[in-house]
């Protein structure tokens, strides 16, 4: 995951060139159409865009495209279905910002579709868009299978999926990918959950590490999702004519959650930089106790030190030297003066 997508081939052309900007996630490009009015259901695969046409009739179609690495092939459904040159633009720049453009004749989204690997790795995905009367365009990196739920639903037959127009499929597909973010964070959630036990039980060097991995994540997660609050909120109170009131109420629900789900990655963000602040107490608090131990060590021996210097030191007259007693003497004496100052730190609680 990258935070800034590499722009200089981009640097000095004119507004509306295609330029791809990000990876390549695809090797060839797919494009799945599905034509639907009530009853009837068309499932096929094309390969030219000239092959498709914008539905004359009452049907709906849903031409899903992976793929947006082949310049040739947006141009063509640019002209197919003329779609605005900066329209175009924004879907070969994979680094785009969720947002919701009006073009009178029809609408255009941007979204990220966000997945956890088996290792627990953030993908991040862009899919844009296009609305018409009754026409909805998808256009994924290298399509992923976030949008499976909606296919079955149209094959099955079920529920108010193809009684309906091109803008609740549209509400469809928004859905199925709002779903995943609550996916995603379920498994950051427990992530962090382990975390917090990790750090308070055994800091170490690899769980500084892991902190600062589940921050930039949660970065990447607050990009994705804090501009599509506003974009779902525009969709809902859209005076587009194809946008329907009775579906404008399924798109207030889907920017309820998105706003859940924003709250909730800010109280993830949280948790974890309360997490490095533990992390930090944690071995602040083990050197403290180490340094607590050398400086009590440390001043038990200082009178010892210096009482061994005393009688170090090469005077001829010092009587100590000679007597019987003197030896075991000093050194009960320093045993008695070492035990009286570990009695005195352990009744203040310094051991």
């Amino acid at each position: 995951m990258k935070l800034v997508q590499k722009r200089s081939k981009k640097t000095g052309l004119p507004p509306g060139t295609l330029v791809h900007i990000g990876e390549k996630k695809a090797d060839t490009v797919t494009m799945t159409v599905f034509d639907y009015a009530g009853a009837r259901c068309d499932e096929r695969i094309v390969t030219n865009p000239a092959e498709l046409q914008p539905p004359a009739d009452e049907s709906v179609t849903w031409v899903d495209i992976g793929g947006v690495h082949k310049l040739d092939l947006l141009e063509a459904f640019g002209k197919q279905f003329s779609l605005h040159p900066l329209l175009l633009e924004d879907i070969a720049n994979t680094d785009q910002r969720p947002k919701l453009d009006d073009y009178e004749s029809y609408l255009f989204l941007v979204m990220k579709v966000l997945s956890v690997t088996e290792t627990h790795d953030l993908l991040v995905e862009q899919v844009s868009f296009v609305i018409g009367r009754n026409f909805v365009l998808s256009f994924q990196e290298n399509g992923t299978d976030v949008f499976k739920p909606v296919r079955e639903r149209l094959r099955g037959g079920k529920g108010r999926l193809r009684q309906s127009g091109a803008d609740y499929l549209l509400y469809a597909l928004v859905d199925a990918i709002v779903d995943q973010y609550f996916l995603v964070l379920e498994s950051l959630g427990e992530k962090i959950e382990l975390l917090q036990e990790k750090v308070v039980a055994d800091p170490k060097p690899d769980t500084l590490r892991e902190v600062h991995a589940l921050k930039r994540q949660l970065l990447f997660l607050r990009r994705a999702v804090w501009p599509l609050r506003e974009a779902t909120n525009g969709l809902s109170r859209s005076d587009c004519p194809f946008l329907h009131e009775p579906t404008k109420v399924f798109f207030r629900d889907v920017y309820d959650h998105v706003v859940q789900i924003v709250d909730t990655i800010e109280t993830l963000r949280e948790m974890v930089s309360a997490s490095l602040d533990i992390y930090l107490s944690s071995v602040s608090y083990r050197l403290n106790t180490v340094m607590r131990v050398l400086t009590v060590i440390t001043t038990i021996f200082m009178p010892l030190s210096f009482i061994a210097s005393i009688y170090g030191m090469n005077f001829e007259h010092m009587p100590e030297l000679k007597s019987e007693w003197g030896y075991p003497a000093v050194l009960g004496a320093m045993g008695l003066i070492a035990a009286g100052m570990l009695m005195a730190f352990r009744q203040r609680r310094w051991l």
